[in-house]
């Protein structure tokens, strides 16, 4: 989808915006002063970067705050008590690492964003080359089919070798980060609460698993509570972080239609998965088909797109595929009935569909009129 720019309530949105400068953070008084100013609430980012871009560091910048020069008397009560030092503490405590702005490990597909972070926390790897790296986003409260299609959509584009990128929460965040671990892939998630804070609750074993193998960050320190403001900043950096966006399910104001719309104003591609015009789930992705974005129909689609292919060597290479997996792979160089596998490998009809559908589960092959044919490159199955 052709990058456009969004709406903007008044003049003064038009002019350049300022960011973090080049010395915000330089020495250990600024990195404990930057720790201390990316927990302040009461005052907008866009201020901060403003009373920073003054200041010239972010020691200077959390003095000014301290004195009563910026931010509300929250913010000030909160700077004056707080010790960057402690945050430190309890960010080495979570396992995490302090990525601050200019740092050699902060992406640089963030740097352009408006109201970039001035802080990082990351657990895992860091943050992927953009180019390699897709968002998949959707409802909370999505359907089986939705689920489905997030899972197969990350699964695929793992195994494609992209990273898939997303917000940890419950229904088709989830399934895409779920789906991008069954494949073997890398995944990212961005919280929008404090790092050793997941929410929802029910999301602490994925996330564990998300940075035992890719990463977790989130630009809010320890002990942050996942308060409703924080999920649409989130947005920012998920859609930041990518060279374009998915949006599998979204009803209307939800938070899908939110990241979308940070994609376009980036410039990154967005995609959408059309659904009934009666169903409520579908009202963000057809709105965004209508305005411009790439209509898909599931992970086929979208790995066209992208210029991407499954090579069946490497998903083979990679995962744990069984003998008969990989023969029955290699005897589908086009549609192909059940019966014949069955034949191939010496097993029964029954035994070879309950196979095919195994790999169909996995995303290694689709069903097609009751044949089945492999979504990996053609002819690389074999050996």
């Amino acid at each position: 989808m052709p990058a456009e720019r969004l709406p903007l309530a008044d003049d003064d949105e038009m002019q350049p915006r300022p960011t973090w400068p080049d010395a915000f953070v330089t020495t250990t008084e600024d990195l404990r002063a930057a720790l201390v100013l990316s927990g302040l609430r009461g005052i907008t980012p866009r201020r901060l970067i403003a009373v920073a871009a003054e200041r010239g560091s972010a020691a200077a910048t959390l003095a000014a705050i301290r004195q009563g020069r910026a931010g509300s008397e929250n913010d000030r009560a909160f700077a004056r008590t707080m010790d960057g030092e402690e945050i430190s503490a309890v960010v080495a405590a979570c396992g995490a690492r302090i990525v601050p702005w200019g740092s050699a490990e902060y992406p640089a597909q963030l740097v352009n964003i408006h109201d970039p972070p001035g802080v990082l926390y990351v657990i895992g790897r860091p943050a992927p080359d953009p180019t390699r790296a897709v968002a998949v986003v959707g409802a909370r409260r999505c359907t089986q089919l939705g689920r489905e299609l997030g899972a197969s959509i990350g699964r695929a584009l793992a195994l494609a070798g992209v990273v898939v990128v997303s917000g940890a929460a419950r229904g088709i965040d989830a399934a895409a980060h779920e789906g991008a671990l069954d494949g073997g892939g890398t995944t990212l998630a961005v919280l929008g609460c404090g790092i050793d804070a997941v929410y929802p609750a029910g999301s602490r074993t994925l996330v564990r698993r998300i940075g035992a193998s890719g990463t977790v960050l989130s630009e809010y320190p320890p002990g942050t509570p996942p308060v409703q403001r924080n999920f649409p900043a989130r947005n920012r950096i998920v859609a930041g972080l990518c060279s374009a966006t998915v949006v599998v399910e979204g009803a209307k104001g939800s938070g899908s239609m939110i990241s979308a719309e940070h994609a376009m104003e980036f410039g990154r591609d967005v995609y959408a998965v059309p659904g009934a015009v009666t169903n409520p789930l579908a009202e963000v992705p057809l709105r965004l088909i209508r305005d411009g974005a790439t209509m898909i129909r599931g992970a086929g689609d979208l790995l066209d797109d992208l210029g991407l292919e499954l090579d069946a060597e490497k998903v083979v290479e990679r995962l744990e595929i069984s003998e008969d997996e990989r023969r029955a792979l290699a005897e589908l160089t086009g549609p192909t009935l059940p019966d014949r596998v069955a034949t191939a490998l010496g097993v029964t009809i029954p035994q070879a569909v309950s196979l095919l559908m195994r790999l169909e589960l996995r995303g290694f092959v689709r069903s097609v009129g009751g044949r089945y044919e492999s979504t990996l490159k053609a002819g690389a199955a074999s050996g």
